[in-house]
């Protein structure tokens, strides 16, 4: 059911548009790239451009999955660009930008889910700015281990894979994925030397309690780190917001998150997963 109160005053955002801001939108359009920030509606966009950062998305603007959350449009991509990792890098090297995020559509057409990709951007930026963290956000690669050998192979900083919500609520939020594969995702990656990260999203349909079970899930694979944030509704054509959550229960999350050992934890209303990406850093 849709929720019926008007967003409350701590998700009201002031938009800031200055310089870098200018800068950044400038080098995204001339070296034809695109961003999470744009193509998923981020309410921080204005705040991390204005900084002189943003999340690029790799592998084009189209997904193949259609989970109910997402601002990103679905279909049937038609675009591959294998001279991307290097524009990429170029645009982190402009930008200059310390702790680059770089994520992606999913492409379940691809043999490796993009994985190759991945791990030519992360080469490429290594190449060209030796200096840079290089922190990515994957999707689940269907499982497939040979898949993320290619992306655990290149090293990357810090490896990301979003839960987003509780497994209750998964067949309506994340239809094509499964809560278990994510995990096992994280665990392998884990296991394989990774700093670890994930997400989840409330205001969905959960509860609190189940929001502690999934932290709970989390810290037995050892995940390092952990961001929160509220759910906004993109269009009308995407699900819900079931209910705003109080910055005090994401201030109460964050203290139950770093009591259980996660070694940082980002929690509040406008939080997403590369939000003050490079504050998680835990080295």
């Amino acid at each position: 059911m849709q929720i019926k109160e008007k967003r409350p005053d701590w998700l009201k955002i002031k938009l800031q548009v200055n310089d870098s801001f200018t800068h950044v939108r400038n080098i995204v359009n001339n070296y034809r790239l695109h961003t999470v920030c744009e193509e998923a509606r981020c309410p921080n966009m204005s705040e991390c451009w204005s900084r002189g950062t943003a999340t690029f998305m790799i592998l084009g603007d189209t997904c193949t999955r259609s989970c109910g959350f997402c601002a990103v449009k679905t279909g049937k991509p038609t675009w591959f660009d294998f001279d991307e990792p290097q524009r990429v890098a170029q645009a982190v090297k402009l930008m200059g930008i310390k702790h680059a995020v770089i994520t992606s559509v999913n492409r379940d057409d691809l043999k490796d889910g993009g994985a190759g990709i991945f791990a030519e951007t992360i080469r490429q930026i290594r190449k060209l700015v030796p200096e840079c963290r290089v922190e990515i956000l994957i999707p689940d690669f269907k499982g497939d281990e040979s898949a993320l050998d290619l992306v655990i192979e290149a090293k990357p900083d810090i490896l990301n894979h979003n839960v987003e919500t509780v497994p209750r609520l998964y067949k309506i939020v994340r239809p094509q994925a499964k809560y278990e594969r994510s995990l096992k995702v994280l665990d392998y990656c884990k296991r394989h030397g990774l700093v670890t990260k994930t997400g989840v999203m409330l205001g969905l349909g959960e509860t609190t309690e189940e929001v502690i079970e999934v932290m709970k899930d989390l810290r037995k694979i050892d995940v390092d780190i952990l961001t929160l944030g509220q759910y906004l509704q993109p269009t009308k054509m995407h699900l819900p917001v079931d209910r705003y959550v109080t910055p005090e229960e994401f201030e109460m999350l964050k203290r139950i998150g770093l009591e259980m050992g996660f070694k940082y934890v980002e929690s509040g209303p406008l939080v997403r997963s590369s939000y003050h990406a490079e504050s998680h850093i835990i080295w």
